[in-house]
């Protein structure tokens, strides 16, 4: 019998605009059958977005990875078939058919999380930084990998960058942090 404590992070595909409903009927479905023991965390990654209307601030939690719904769990037994046949859920993410479910790397499962940027703030300061102003690099994370900028600015504190890269001829900043950029 396999450890209870054995638990990974999978991604349940889940009907876009439907995530939390998925959550909560998960984390209901989880309780009814006594289960909680084998899936300890069901999360939809949101991110807080500022709007302004008519003056006013509103913050609005947008779903930052629209269709997908993240559990910890330990996947034994039924439980794959019990959340699969939960409302609204599509399947797992990166499942052969027929096949199991794939867990997601630790480091894929702290990108999500966000703790990427969390351990690189709270990392040895002293730290040298591994960039200089005017630098060429390449970014390698996000929707504009595979780009080359010149670093503008670089933010200690925070590691982060603000690289000038040219997108369809114009010049363009972004914020990236150390981990999304790689020398040239």
């Amino acid at each position: 019998m396999a450890e209870v404590s054995t638990k990974k992070w999978y991604v349940v595909r889940a009907v876009s605009g439907q995530e939390n409903k998925v959550k909560s009927y998960i984390e209901t479905e989880i309780s009814r059958l006594g289960m909680s023991d084998y899936i300890s965390q069901v999360l939809v990654p949101t991110e807080k977005v500022v709007q302004v209307k008519d003056g006013k601030k509103t913050v609005k939690e947008k779903v930052y990875f629209p269709g997908y719904v993240m559990i910890e769990a330990n996947l034994v037994g039924e439980i794959p078939h019990i959340i699969k046949s939960i409302t609204g859920v599509i399947g797992f993410l990166g499942e052969v058919k027929g096949g199991n479910p794939v867990p997601l790397r630790m480091s894929e499962v702290n990108r999500m999380l966000g703790k990427v940027d969390e351990l690189a703030v709270k990392t040895d300061n002293s730290q040298s930084i591994p960039f200089v102003l005017g630098e060429t690099v390449k970014v390698i994370d996000g929707p504009f990998n595979g780009f080359n900028g010149t670093i503008e600015k670089i933010n200690e504190e925070k590691r982060k960058l603000e690289v000038m890269v040219k997108i369809f001829g114009r010049k363009t900043p972004l914020e990236l942090s150390f981990m999304q950029v790689e020398k040239v």
